[in-house]
């Protein structure tokens, strides 16, 4: 366990150095690596959320923590945003954009972009989770840091993980849905970070969103 918070300390350290280059670009820091300022964790379970070791920490039982920070006034329509993200086994999370702050529940507005390499859900890390899947080969392993990328603009979505591109998928005018994924619609929104289940554990870091 030493072993590990050490490990994570150091990729804390390594990577906070590229901050200010990033910035240069155009890219906004979401997450200081120190608190959870800027963003809102819902009712239900607000302590699956937590920093660790300058990584932002999702491991509980179901919560959403959602963006509510000064940037863009935490509404987002045409984006890039990119994070690294690492699993531990068996875990599940997402990470939704053009969403909207709710109480209770899974998100019911906005799509979800899929972070799961190892948890018994089918949809993968990289799936535009129920729109655009990817089945049962995931793109991330447990214990390693890969590159979690989306970019939003106009209607189409694009994901990469370690920059391959996973979905490149274009909402028609009139997409035909079922159920809950009905109103699930490129709109604008904040960001959430979503805490599955009580076995699930998700790190995330570099945080960075860039308007377009």
């Amino acid at each position: 366990m030493k072993l590990f918070s050490l490990t994570l300390a150091l990729f804390g350290f390594l990577f906070a150095a590229l901050t200010a280059a990033e910035e240069d670009e155009g890219w906004i820091s979401l997450f200081d690596g120190k608190s959870l300022d800027g963003w809102k964790p819902n009712e239900e379970n607000p302590d699956s959320f937590s920093v660790e070791e300058g990584l932002l920490k999702v491991s509980g039982p179901r919560s959403h923590l959602f963006y509510a920070g000064e940037i863009n006034g935490a509404s987002f329509k045409d984006f890039e945003f990119k994070a690294k993200v690492m699993t531990k086994p068996k875990a599940n999370s997402g990470i939704y954009f053009h969403t909207a702050y709710q109480a209770q529940g899974w998100p019911a507005k906005g799509y979800e972009c899929q972070v799961n390499s190892t948890h018994s859900d089918r949809r993968k890390t990289g799936s535009l989770y129920a729109i655009v899947d990817v089945l049962d080969d995931a793109p991330s392993k447990d214990g390693e840091w890969f590159d979690y990328y989306i970019k939003v603009e106009g209607k189409r979505v694009i994901i990469k993980i370690n920059g391959e591109v996973k979905v490149d998928y274009t909402e028609p005018d009139s997409p035909e849905r079922d159920g809950g994924m009905k109103d699930r619609l490129i709109d604008k929104g904040t960001i959430a970070l979503q805490a599955h289940d009580p076995e699930s554990t998700v790190f995330y870091k570099d945080i960075f969103i860039r308007p377009l």
